[in-house]
């Protein structure tokens, strides 16, 4: 049994991609310092998949601690999750964001370097692209990434360029992923953001539960169709999938050293989009206000996904509103998220 080693594994995505992980019959390792998650997601994995994956508290920005982790461990590869991820704040502490995302990386791959595991899976991000010439964006797309966070990503995207250039060795799969929604469908485990949402879907989830009393809209005089921001939402269950499958093929003896590809759907919803067919599915009223726009927010974007069907035979298969039937039954199945 291979094990994987799942940095950030405790959050959002992190989590429900160890639980595609353990169905599949990988054993998963969780390193995470709990900064923007919560110790009680580990027992939710465990209720989902009836195994408790081995968590370790600790940091990737800690040499010593990555150091120790892997001479105990027997690691085949990593997926990388841990890092910040709001575009707003990264305006704000700039530093914070290059020292964690861009200085965790690279002690990560030290790490990995001294002890000879060579295959990771980072978790990239549509915010590489900035704002795109046009939509469908394809990996060729360059880089104009329009806030630190989005230059964090694309500076590791680089390193790991450079790092599969200097050794044929490395197998590196880029994932950009454009917006991750949804919950598991159980409703056992979903989206739970310290302090308020930055991200649309928790921040309507609660409002609908009391929790918040109005949804904030960040701008509604974009060049879109209604004026409020287009983005390409995607099920959180799908990402998912799609790093189990770029982790199957960075395992195949013909995997190219790097591969990059675009996890989404292939088309875009507004915000307001999004609002009403929550409203719709969950037959739940959404009150909101347009409020000022956020820095470094770009008007639309949406993936063109067609290298990740075609390279990994994966595609996206969850709707829109799949990912607000789910969110919502994430919610209101614990309304204070993993604090219940």
């Amino acid at each position: 049994m291979q094990k994987i080693l799942i940095t950030g594994g405790t959050g959002f995505i992190g989590s429900h991609t160890a639980v595609e992980l353990i169905a599949a019959g990988y054993e998963c390792l969780i390193l995470d310092n709990f900064v923007n998650s919560h110790p009680a997601v580990v027992n939710r994995i465990a209720q989902i998949t009836g195994k408790t994956p081995l968590v370790i508290e600790g940091d990737v920005c800690d040499a010593v601690g990555l150091d120790t982790l892997f001479a105990t461990h027997t690691i085949s590869a990593v997926i990388h999750f841990a890092g910040l991820k709001a575009v707003g704040e990264s305006v704000r502490e700039p530093l914070r964001y290059y020292a964690n995302n861009v200085n965790g990386t690279m002690t990560l791959l030290l790490a990995m370097m001294k002890a000879n595991v060579k295959t990771i899976v980072f978790s990239s991000s549509a915010t590489v692209y900035g704002e795109p010439d046009s939509s469908p964006i394809p990996e060729s797309a360059p880089y104009r990434a329009a806030s630190p966070y989005g230059r964090s990503k694309a500076m590791v995207e680089s390193m790991l360029t450079d790092l599969t250039l200097s050794d044929p060795a490395w197998r590196v799969a880029l994932l950009r992923y454009f917006n991750p929604v949804g919950a598991h469908p159980s409703g056992t485990m979903g989206e739970d953001p310290t302090g308020t949402p930055n991200n649309l879907m928790p921040f309507v989830c609660q409002v609908a539960s009391g929790r918040l009393p109005m949804l904030s809209i960040f701008g509604h005089d974009y060049a879109t169709a209604d004026g409020t921001g287009e983005r390409d939402y995607i099920h959180v269950m799908d990402l998912s999938e799609g790093h189990l499958a770029a982790l199957r093929y960075l395992a195949r003896d013909d995997a190219a050293p790097l591969l990059i590809a675009n996890l989404g759907t292939s088309r875009s919803h507004s915000v307001l989009d999004v609002v009403t067919t929550f409203s719709r599915v969950n037959d739940l009223p959404i009150p909101y206000q347009f409020v000022a726009r956020r820095p470094g927010d770009v008007s639309a974007y949406w993936a063109d996904a067609s290298y990740a069907e075609h390279t990994l035979g994966w595609k996206a298969t969850r709707s829109l509103e799949d990912m607000c039937r789910d969110s919502w039954n994430w919610q209101k199945q614990n309304p204070q998220g993993y604090r219940n």
